[in-house]
């Protein structure tokens, strides 16, 4: 292994564009210069409205996207670049290195089939164990996110909406991969089991050394399960950081709207909604994706596109408003991991 591959993060992402099809010859752009890294035992959060892309990501990352849609980037596993092999080269990796729990666990298991025989498939596919050895494997599976053995032998209806989820992140877990991405994991549980089953994913991260991408819309999942969160909006990354920076010091606006959008429990600040919809993005964007929508924009954000960069200890001010944030007293001697894009902050910026 060559010094690169050895200091290479588990996984990487860089440069990821997506489009897909659309009638009459158009194209939607619907992932735009997505970047991210993760490494082992690392939590990330991707979180953004419905239909910014999260998802998106997630199926390009396992390459699962549709016919109807062409992917360009990196997406490295190890230090190696899947994107080149097309399908060849997502297969020999998918579900060994890298594996995904969807959205929706009913939807992700075959009706007529035992939920044991679903999770020994990958391990069958794969050559990782046959047999005794899978069936045994199933068992230990299943004990291991909190389901008896004994249930192998039954088929998904019969499975409650925990048990499902349950049993859909022990199939991901079949094939011993490293990476684990979770789209959405909790939808249509109720509260109790969505704690439940997000204890789960936090207990086996730390006992298995797994990384997890987490996609989800809840501000509050990603509080309770992550490391790191990434924010995106029509496509793009326009915030990224560690989970205390952004929960105390946001500094994209569009994140901020997204806090103030959140119920608060204790506070008494009234939850507000955030005015104006997403850009449609079968339309060529320029400058700003957020400007339509944001209290903060100013003659740059007209026609030059923001990039994601590092923030500083400064904060830029667009004429006749306030700051973002106020300023540090002292800079941080550690390397940056707050980056934002939004010209509202463009002086923030280390240079």
């Amino acid at each position: 292994m060559t010094a690169d591959l050895a200091t290479a993060p588990l996984l990487e992402v860089a440069g990821l564009h997506v489009w897909f099809e659309l009638p009459g010859g158009r194209e939607l752009h619907a992932v735009q210069d997505v970047a991210l890294t993760l490494e082992a035992g690392q939590r990330v959060g991707l979180v953004g409205e419905s239909g910014s892309g999260k998802t998106t990501t997630a199926l390009t990352i396992m390459g699962l996207l549709p016919s109807s849609a062409a992917a360009a980037g990196r997406v490295a596993v190890r230090g190696e670049d899947l994107m080149p092999g097309l399908e060849n080269g997502f297969r020999s990796h998918r579900w060994t290195d890298i594996a995904m729990v969807f959205q929706g666990a009913m939807n992700a298991f075959n009706p007529v089939r035992t939920v044991g025989w679903q999770i020994a498939e990958p391990m069958i596919a794969h050559g990782t164990a046959t047999g005794s050895a899978a069936k045994a494997r199933v068992a230990e599976l299943l004990e291991l996110v909190g389901i008896p053995a004994a249930a192998a032998t039954r088929y998904p209806h019969e499975f409650s909406g925990g048990m499902r989820q349950r049993a859909a992140i022990a199939m991901a877990l079949a094939c011993e991969p490293k990476i684990l991405l979770a789209d959405e994991p909790t939808t249509a549980l109720d509260v109790m089991v969505q704690a439940q089953i997000l204890d789960l994913l936090t207990r086996l991260c730390g006992d298995l050394g797994l990384a997890l991408l987490l996609v989800t819309h809840d501000l509050g999942v990603v509080a309770q399960t992550c490391d790191d969160v990434a924010v995106m909006y029509a496509g793009e990354i326009v915030e990224r950081g560690r989970i205390d920076a952004l929960f105390h010091d946001a500094e994209h606006p569009y994140t901020r709207a997204l806090f103030a959008a959140t119920p608060d429990l204790y506070g008494d600040e009234p939850v507000a909604s955030i005015p104006g919809s997403p850009p449609d993005l079968a339309r060529p964007v320029v400058g700003c994706a957020y400007r339509p929508r944001c209290p903060l924009a100013f003659a740059p954000c007209v026609d030059v596109r923001p990039v994601l960069a590092p923030v500083s200890a400064t904060t830029a001010t667009p004429p006749g408003t306030q700051p973002l944030t106020e300023p540090l007293t002292e800079p941080s001697t550690e390397p940056a991991r707050h980056l934002v894009a939004c010209h509202a902050a463009s002086s923030a910026r280390a240079t």
